[in-house]
């Protein structure tokens, strides 16, 4: 061997020794991020000194989304960061991914307005005004948006054309009260829950009296009949199917619990209480905006922030946010983006599954 050679030698073992050195705390610091935190009620709302203009990065992995369950350590991927691409809202909801534009629509409630997220470019701009102080939405099988509107108490249908088609705004020759939230079937229904929250006042619609009671509703796709399918909830907000529809969770704010029940064709039958979420001390803690991934786990908008349900009820994760989440979705190309509405801000996260449905 060389002197050359030597060098050579000794200067690659060094090397190797070094990123050995450097693996070491990487590695412990993912055996740490995988530990599950089992008392809920123990933890803070959120780290207190995240910076959020990204001027200061945090470390990996990122402190705010919590392993509850081990089940959940497939889902917190330890390179993904909460990320806030905008503020400026007043009460954020209602987003959806629209796969071949690439952006998120979401809504303003009080400002009346709806913004898009473009994820080209990351611009941010106003996409609907006046909304009609729209608050869920959605995307249909042909590409069609949604949106519930507390202002019209009804739900429409943006048509490619640019016209609009109301879905449903009355029920039994009564007004509905203020549709929240909108899903839709392969089967080509459409459903949606109609609490009172956005007649209670003037500030996320108008004030009216109600004439219904709170209830679910599905809105046949070929007779567009109305049918109740539910009043068996104090106060429906956001709902989802299961992946394979044969299930529908809806979130009742109401009584601070999510219910689900079996999707029989056009009715659902045998309701029963889900899962009552746990929050840190002092927190009030009830899903509002839910969707499921292909797994089957239910993503729940709620204090700290989001909150992960596994299928059979189980608490399994937890992502802290600073503001109050309403709602949330799935998108991004391979739809494992969590897009999550959070007050007066926009939110994004990569997890490690897929959502299950289009929006």
């Amino acid at each position: 061997m060389s002197g050359g050679d030597a060098v050579k030698t000794y200067s690659r073992r060094r090397m190797l020794q070094g990123m050995g050195a450097a693996v070491v705390p990487l590695m412990a610091g993912r055996s740490r991020a995988q530990q599950p935190v089992t008392d809920v009620e123990s933890l803070a709302p959120i780290s207190g000194d995240r910076d959020w203009t990204g001027q200061n990065p945090i470390h990996y992995p990122d402190p705010d989304v919590i392993a509850l369950d081990p089940r959940f350590r497939r889902y917190g991927l330890f390179n993904a960061p909460i990320q806030r691409l905008y503020t400026g809202t007043v009460w954020a909801e209602g987003p959806a991914w629209n796969g071949v534009g690439r952006y998120v629509v979401w809504s303003d409630i009080p400002n009346n307005v709806q913004l898009r997220w473009i994820d080209d470019d990351t611009r941010v701009s106003r996409f609907r005004n006046p909304s009609n102080n729209s608050n869920g939405n959605t995307f249909d099988y042909q590409g069609r948006q949604l949106s519930a509107e507390h202002g019209m108490r009804r739900v429409a249908r943006y048509e490619a054309d640019g016209s609009v088609t109301v879905i449903a705004e009355r029920y039994e020759n009564k007004p509905l009260n203020s549709p929240n939230d909108v899903v839709v079937h392969p089967d080509g229904s459409i459903w949606f829950t109609d609490p009172v929250y956005g007649i209670s006042g003037n500030y996320e619609g108008n004030r009216a009296e109600p004439e219904s009671k709170p209830s679910v509703y599905r809105v046949d796709g070929g007779s567009g009949r109305v049918q109740r399918v539910t009043d068996d909830v104090a106060m429906p907000n956001g709902l989802c199917f299961s992946p394979d529809y044969s299930l529908l969770y809806v979130a009742d704010t109401g009584a601070s619990e999510t219910r689900v029940f079996q999707v029989q064709g056009e009715r659902l039958g045998n309701g029963r209480s889900f899962v009552r979420l746990r929050a840190p001390a002092g927190m009030r803690s009830a899903a509002d905006g839910i969707r499921c991934d292909v797994e089957g786990n239910l993503w729940c908008g709620a204090a700290p922030g989001v909150q992960v349900v596994a299928p059979n009820g189980d608490q399994i994760g937890m992502i802290r946010l600073p503001e109050i989440c309403a709602n949330l979705c799935f998108g991004g190309a391979k739809r494992n983006r969590l897009f999550m509405t959070a007050s007066q801000s926009l939110y994004a996260l990569y997890v490690g599954v897929a959502g299950a449905h289009i929006c």
